[in-house]
């Protein structure tokens, strides 16, 4: 055994028997898991580390998410199916007032109503392959724990109840009629946690001290719609509250299992596996993303660790290479090496070494029919620019966006994504199947761009964009220059491509044309910068693209 091999060896086994320590039982079991795909890869660090993003991916650059599930059909916006338990909250306040309290009205009945009856996947999907999407991405279960798929592991989901449809079947069916790479995104790791506000009570009122419905029992559905299905299968109660969960913001220090939350049990965790490892083998998705930190159940449970070799050695089966793309947050240096790091509503500062991707939405995870009344939307302009920001980094975009209960999108939604379907047709080649320059750009918002924490969240939080800050892609001997608006007289100067530039190195450059305009272009470089004056006509708007020769 070489060194590094031997030392390594010995830190999992350190950190095995660590864990199980702390968490009560062993974490890297040597037993082999029935139905997880042989093949290279491996359940542990080591062997998740020959992990390569697939070309494909790097080329996409852009995919779009439908987040939707039932806590889309109270149309009150993310986290629904918490907020509802969370006495005095907006969500609970406007559940009170919709439905009735939830001791009688809880969120499994919300699942009752939730028909998704205009659902039109194939629309949808069509709209979103013109806006210049290459993949999408189907919720198949959020941590209210109903699954969108036919699972026999999990009786409560969307083909025995509410739409009594296989949702991520037929999103993936329609993702695959129009050639756009299919994918799902997993949050049901968390449920055990999440909904310990269902065990909850009022504090006050005419209902003060009766129990939420999150402790019924199968035995309490006789004579109700819910005959047969126990509420525990959902809920996933029966288990002492974490450490400080009667405080509402609790939640977030318990994500990651640690700070005195309670710890899964080992049928839990088990059965998450199971659903995952079936999602995988029945739906075939190129693509998937985990809502969570490091890996699902991680440091508790080596699911997530399973799961991952299964998807990659499924795609190695499926393809005879690896093109699985897997993403999860809050990675170290190491754990990148193994899966894909996303970041949640936020951005990079810098051209990151492997590709990565932001996950973001143009309103609220769940949909929000507040934001439509109140036009709060983010605008296609900030998509735009959230993309060109992005790839200029190494990474992709992921967009949210926000699906109604019936399965629709909105008049503001589909306006957005039109705008985006415009810019594109005549810009994509910027930012399809092209990589980082020597520098990601230029421009006043770089003096205020926001630090990221672990999760990301630092959208939006530095200056606005405008046509001084610059962008750079490349393909092949092409740079693309993308400035984020229209410079109007005084024309462009790019400062990064003067004749001293270090990027440059002495190159001179031999030619400047915008996408979209056909028409010769007056420019000079100079030891300033390269100089362009404008045409008289704006060839469309939101983001300018010069394309560059001889500077590559």
């Amino acid at each position: 055994m070489k060194r590094r091999t031997l030392i390594k060896s010995l830190a999992t086994g350190i950190s095995s028997l660590y864990l199980s320590k702390l968490y009560g039982h062993s974490l890297l079991r040597s037993n082999p898991t029935p139905g997880i795909a042989d093949g290279p890869f491996k359940p542990d660090w080591g062997s998740l580390a020959g992990y390569q993003v697939p070309d494909w991916f790097r080329d996409a650059k852009f995919g779009i998410w439908a987040h939707w599930g039932p806590q889309c059909q109270p149309e009150r916006g993310d986290w629904y199916a918490r907020g509802m338990y969370q006495e005095g909250s907006d969500q609970y306040k406007y559940h009170i007032q919709k439905y009735g309290h939830p001791s009688k009205f809880g969120f499994k009945d919300v699942i009752n109503e939730w028909k998704a009856e205009n659902w039109n996947p194939s629309e949808l999907l069509g709209l979103y392959k013109r806006a210049g999407a290459k993949y999408f991405m189907a919720l198949a279960n959020h941590h209210d724990n109903f699954d969108l798929y036919d699972s026999k592991y999990q009786s409560w989901n969307a083909t025995k109840l509410g739409p009594k449809k296989d949702l991520v079947g037929g999103w993936a069916k329609a993702a695959r009629e129009n050639d756009l790479t299919f994918g799902v995104t997993v949050h049901a790791s968390h449920p055990w946690t999440w909904y310990e506000v269902a065990q909850r009570s009022d504090k006050t009122g005419p209902y003060a001290g009766v129990p939420y419905d999150g402790k019924l029992t199968k035995a309490d559905g006789a004579g109700k719609w819910w005959n047969g299905y126990d509420p525990q299968e959902l809920y996933a109660q029966n288990h002492a509250l974490s450490e400080d969960s009667l405080n509402d913001g609790s939640m977030s220090r318990h994500w990651d299992w640690g700070n005195g939350a309670s710890v899964p049990s080992k049928a839990y965790c088990d059965k998450f596996l199971n659903r995952t490892i079936e999602l995988i083998d029945k739906y075939g998705p190129e693509l998937i993303y985990f809502d969570d930190s490091v890996l699902p159940l991680w440091p508790v449970s080596d699911a997530g660790l399973k799961i991952a070799a299964h998807m990659y050695n499924t795609s190695i089966k499926k393809h005879g290479k690896l093109q699985a793309a897997l993403f999860a947050k809050v990675l170290d240096e190491q754990q990148r090496k193994c899966m894909i790091w996303d970041i949640e509503r936020g951005q990079s500062n810098q051209i990151e070494p492997l590709p990565w991707q932001t996950d973001t939405c143009i309103g609220g995870w769940h949909y929000d029919r507040r934001l439509f009344d109140n036009k709060g939307y983010k605008s296609a302009k900030t998509v735009i620019h959230t993309l060109v920001d992005v790839v200029s980094k190494n990474g992709n975009l992921l967009l949210n966006i926000p699906v109604r209960g019936d399965g629709t999108i909105d008049s503001e939604e589909r306006a957005i994504v039109e705008g985006v379907a415009t810019w594109m047709q005549i810009n994509s080649e910027a930012i399809y199947g092209t990589r980082p320059w020597k520098v990601f750009g230029e421009g006043p918002a770089m003096e205020s761009a926001a630090p990221i924490n672990e999760q990301g969240f630092n959208e939006g939080k530095g200056k606005p964009f405008t046509a001084d800050d610059i962008r750079f892609t490349t393909k092949g001997q092409t740079l693309y220059v993308i400035a984020m608006g229209w410079p109007g007289e005084k024309g462009s100067l790019i400062k990064s491509l003067a004749t001293s530039s270090p990027q440059l190195k002495g190159k001179k450059i031999t030619g400047v044309s915008i996408l979209g305009y056909n028409d010769k272009l007056n420019w000079q470089q100079n030891a300033d910068g390269l100089k362009v004056q404008m045409p008289a006509q704006q060839p469309g708007k939101n983001a300018l693209v010069f394309k560059i020769e001889g500077a590559v």
